[in-house]
């Protein structure tokens, strides 16, 4: 009996830990954000990679440019990152009506959803990251807020196996 009441309990908490915030939520908030506008045109940011226990691992910059053609763009991101290693990556970005999209670039695993309602964007996709030569597919849940029409920030939650393995923080400039 005891057996039977621990399985219950460990798989309640897998199921809480794995809820998340509906991005719905901020639907009323402002200022407003609508990626097509905010990722439009050029964009730098700075960032921190930390591990699974918070220590800062890495720091970064990007730079970035966003084009638009209606609901379908382009983000171009160039990232410098402490150790000397660069990185890019170019999504490409379709909407279907004015709050969901889809994303992909050449090292996401699939399709990356995503939703946008008020002042947040909340994107769920896995991506292939290369650490010391070895590639692993790590799931990523971005959120995007924005503080005011030049800046936002990024919290991003990275796991494996539905455990945390790191996260970033990201400031955005629109320039």
């Amino acid at each position: 009996m005891k057996l039977k009441n621990l399985s219950i309990i460990m798989t309640l908490a897998f199921l809480l830990g794995c809820s998340s915030v509906d991005p719905k939520i901020y639907a009323k908030n402002s200022p407003k954000l609508d990626i097509r506008n905010y990722l439009s045109g050029p964009l730098e940011a700075q960032g921190v990679l930390q591990n699974r226990s918070g220590e800062v691992i890495k720091t970064f910059s990007v730079k970035m440019i966003g084009t638009w053609k209606g609901n379908e763009g382009t983000l171009e991101e160039d990232f410098i990152f402490s150790d000397g290693k660069k990185d890019r990556r170019v999504w490409e970005i379709k909407f279907s009506d004015d709050n969901n999209f889809i994303a992909k670039a050449h090292d996401t695993v699939g399709i990356a959803k995503g939703e946008q309602y008020g002042n947040a964007m909340k994107m769920d996709y896995v991506l292939k990251i290369d650490v010391d030569g070895k590639k692993y597919d790590i799931r990523l849940i971005d959120w995007i807020y924005l503080v005011d029409e030049k800046t936002a920030i990024n919290v991003s939650k990275m796991t494996k196996f539905g455990f945390r393995v790191g996260s970033l923080t990201i400031s955005f400039k629109k320039l």
